[in-house]
């Protein structure tokens, strides 16, 4: 049974006197069954982690710039972010060589050490080749109509400086309680995501979101991290029926190499024509509601 991986990386690595933040981790498989879930720091830790849950023909989706070929300013598959997702107030941060937190590329160049595939989504992989690729949280929440993000994205991250520093951080929680009810469903989507089956994703369900922000941090680091595990099984049973490949016509290719970020897409989130091999889904039927915290 394939197992997909999904890592929320810290762009900076950290360095002896300043360790690197944390990284969120989660490995589910194509029952949904989340068969570990936590945290890492720094590079090393990371892909300890995945060398250790990883088994022949896994599927890693990491939220970081995994391949970053222009000097300066933003990638394509950064741009097309915001043209394709603005609608749902989803844009991307700009990545360069430039900038001096660039984990993902690190992790990139040690995964491709140890034997795994980097797909930048456009070239098929071997069945049993491990590979890995750049997604987005994002865009898989308003590209996958199983959230039921039809107009915006969850401000489950920054709520905006209007309120007051207390009730901002009550109303995010309020937010990301309702973004872990609605990935709580999952377990009846397809492809499955089955929080109750680890304590760790089980206690985003009945425990109540922090509203400190460090406590609020380690927990959103492993909601995304989850997410990029889905959106790693989306990938691997649908393919470009169900996901778009932001970037794909980047001319700026090194070492054979193109940034691209795979991302969840609605019909109307593609481009023309790109459209005639997409598949409409529907969101899944409301289930029981998730265990009151």
């Amino acid at each position: 049974m394939t197992r997909f991986l999904g890592v929320d990386l810290a762009w900076a690595e950290g360095t002896a006197a300043k360790p690197a933040n944390e990284s969120g981790l989660a490995c589910i498989d194509e029952s949904g069954q989340v068969i570990e879930a936590g945290w890492a720091r720094g590079i090393d830790e990371v892909v300890d982690w995945i060398q250790r849950v990883a088994e022949p023909g896994a599927v890693l989706a990491v939220d970081a710039p995994l391949v970053v070929n222009n000097p300066t300013g933003m990638r394509e598959c950064e741009r097309e972010t915001g043209s394709r997702y603005g609608r749902w107030h989803v844009s991307a941060n700009a990545s360069n060589r430039a900038l001096p937190h660039l984990g993902g590329v690190t992790l990139h160049g040690r995964l491709e050490q140890l034997g795994w595939a980097y797909t930048d989504g456009l070239e098929p992989i071997g069945a049993h080749m491990s590979s890995f690729f750049e997604c987005y949280p994002y865009t898989t929440l308003v590209g996958a109509p199983e959230f039921g993000y039809d107009e915006r994205r969850p401000r489950y991250k920054r709520m905006g400086s209007a309120l007051p520093i207390v009730e901002r951080r009550a109303q995010r929680a309020v937010v990301c309680d309702d973004l872990i009810e609605r990935m709580w469903r999952l377990h009846a989507a397809s492809p499955p995501l089955d929080l109750a089956t680890h304590a760790a994703s089980d206690s985003l369900v009945t425990e109540p979101t922090p509203l400190v922000d460090a406590a609020y941090k380690h927990r959103e680091d492993l909601i995304d991290a989850l997410l990029c595990a889905w959106t790693a099984s989306l990938w691997h049973r649908y393919g470009s029926a169900r996901s778009q490949v932001l970037g794909a016509a980047d001319p700026l290719v090194v070492d054979g190499r193109r940034g691209t970020i795979i991302a969840p897409a609605r019909l109307e989130q593609r481009r023309g024509d790109d459209r005639s091999g997409a598949t409409a889904v529907s969101a899944p039927a409301a289930s029981a509601p998730a265990p009151v915290r």
